[in-house]
């Protein structure tokens, strides 16, 4: 008997293909629990992909905490890109736009970017970015509707002022579900006392019924300096 042989009976060590597969093991695992999480990541979807960017507004409230009963802006790149204090230099706003969000996203964070302020009015723009994923008029119409009704609950008198969803040069292929989108919510908000609708579909349109390129960045889809000078002049009669 060897010394290895002697070794295994008496349970003082393992045997050598066992010691083989928990080396490989531990390899495997090693290998593919970091790129099972990267992938886990990349397939994160619904609002808690948003987390970090809700997380960073926070902490700006921690350190200067906006006063209530202003103008809380809320929703997608549209509203990010909006500068407030050069557009609105009077109005105690509070710009809450993120990044490539939905309506459905305002709605889930709204207990966080939109009630704690207690805002007199707010004004929402997304749907845009719904459309292009795929998600129907009629979802876009509901999660509205949604997000109406927890403000609603949370704060009955907060006005609520949704700008259309806009006509843009890169999305235009998807015009026909835009307005789709913007006559379902337009005829929300036409039953609710609270609600304004901003239409911004014919004013960003030219003579030829194209959007108007002057309105919008070298992307086709964002906004230049003349497409908030627009939105501006629109949506101000709105907030007082």
């Amino acid at each position: 008997m060897n010394l290895t042989e002697s070794k295994n009976r008496d349970g003082d060590a393992r045997p050598p293909r066992r010691i083989a597969m928990a080396l490989l093991g531990a390899l495997a695992a090693a290998f593919f629990v970091p790129h099972a999480s990267a992938q886990d990541a990349k397939k994160a979807t619904g609002p808690q992909r948003w987390e970090s960017a809700i997380a960073a507004f926070e902490k700006q409230d921690q350190a200067a905490p906006p006063a209530a009963g202003g103008v809380v802006f809320v929703g997608s790149s549209s509203i990010r890109l909006w500068n407030l204090k050069k557009w609105f230099p009077e109005l105690p706003a509070v710009n809450r736009g993120f990044g490539g969000s939905e309506v459905i996203d305002s709605l889930h964070f709204a207990d966080r970017i939109v009630l704690p302020y207690k805002p007199r009015v707010v004004v929402m723009y997304a749907g845009d970015n719904d459309i292009a994923k795929g998600t129907t008029p009629e979802q876009v119409a509901q999660h509205f509707e949604q997000f109406v009704a927890k403000l609603e609950k949370a704060l009955p008198e907060t006005k609520i002022v949704y700008v259309a969803i806009k006509p843009s040069i890169k999305r235009w292929n998807l015009i026909d579900k835009v307005r789709d989108a913007n006559s379902r919510i337009r005829k929300v908000c036409d039953s609710k006392r609270q609600l304004e609708f901003v239409d911004i579909d014919p004013p960003m349109l030219g003579d030829d019924g194209q959007p108007r390129p002057e309105l919008f960045a070298k992307d086709g889809l964002h906004l230049s300096d003349d497409g908030y000078k627009l939105w501006t002049s629109l949506v101000q009669p709105h907030l007082k």
